[in-house]
């Protein structure tokens, strides 16, 4: 899959280093498969949600969330945001 907003990666990075590891193996698989449907996507992914129009990525054992947008007709995610879970939490993402 394409992926946009990989800035947002490098900054979170930046501030949050123990996200590193888990963030760079995300981009990996993400960017390594072709997911037709969320269901697909979920086979990999186990633990991400769909939040209309929102798929949540749990990032780093649950610490942190990456929230995209997923276009599977040509194969594209956009980074949105990445948060800590309390910053999730706070639901202000959604505005």
């Amino acid at each position: 899959m394409l992926i946009t907003g990989t800035g947002l990666m490098i900054e979170f990075i930046q501030r949050h280093p123990d996200s590193r590891s888990s963030l760079t193996s995300w981009r990996q698989v993400m960017g390594a498969n072709n997911f037709r449907h969320f269901n697909a996507l979920r086979q990999t992914f186990g633990t991400a949600d769909y939040v209309k129009p929102h798929t949540v990525f749990n990032i780093s054992g649950n610490k942190y969330r990456l929230i995209s947008l997923i276009n599977y007709q040509v194969m594209a995610v956009s980074i949105e945001h990445i948060l800590t879970h309390e910053e999730y939490d706070k639901n202000k993402w959604r505005k």
